[in-house]
């Protein structure tokens, strides 16, 4: 079976999936809170749409939830096997208007996936953005601008068809060189067997 991705441009992206398989789960916003390393309260803004997570974040709200980091942006009945997401297509997960990293969803519907796709646009200032790491691994792929991907103790900077594969445990944050915003293709591969424990880095 396969799928086109229907963008959505111009709406203001919310996680009510989350509260929707919170609830399916028969889980507290306590006990969401509690097994997915993250407060009460920026729980409650995330699942009413007032904030949007970090893919640190997400992935473990996927974890503590039992599903695949997708599943909270896809119903689960809409994934397919072959999901082709068009260059326009593409679905804004952050406002137009975010200061900080820029995110569009690749791909949502695609079912059993072990890695899930975003397009990436990182602020130019990460300043104020804490380091953030999470189990599994990451891919980025410079398609257009530069970045400079940075860790503690260095950094590197990446043109365009430039990439780097890292363990997403190693804290990380990503920012664009030059004029305008980096795009970059940002693989997160979540191993979600070996981290059962919440995160202890995570806002």
């Amino acid at each position: 079976m396969i799928a086109e991705a229907v963008g959505e441009r111009g709406k203001r992206p919310v996680f009510n999936r989350v509260r929707q398989l919170r609830k399916e789960r028969l889980m507290t916003l306590e006990a969401l809170a509690e097994r997915s390393g993250v407060t009460k309260s920026y729980l409650s803004k995330v699942e009413r749409g007032h904030s949007v997570p970090s893919i640190a974040v997400g992935a473990s709200l996927a974890r503590a939830l039992g599903v695949p980091l997708d599943h909270l942006f896809a119903d689960t009945e809409e994934l397919t096997e072959v999901t082709v997401t068009r260059a326009g297509d593409r679905r804004p997960l952050t406002a137009d208007d975010e200061p900080g990293s820029r995110y569009e969803g690749i791909a949502l519907q695609a079912g059993a996936k072990k890695m899930t796709p975003f397009m990436l646009y990182p602020p130019h200032d990460t300043g104020p953005v804490p380091f953030r790491d999470h189990p599994g691994e990451e891919f980025l792929f410079v398609h257009h601008g530069q970045a400079e991907l940075l860790f503690p103790a260095r950094s590197l900077t990446l043109g365009p068809g430039d990439s780097a594969y890292f363990k997403a445990t190693t804290p990380h944050k990503v920012r664009s060189l030059g004029t305008e915003r980096a795009a970059v293709l940002l693989l997160v591969c979540d191993d979600r067997d070996r981290a059962e424990t919440p995160h202890p880095h995570l806002p």
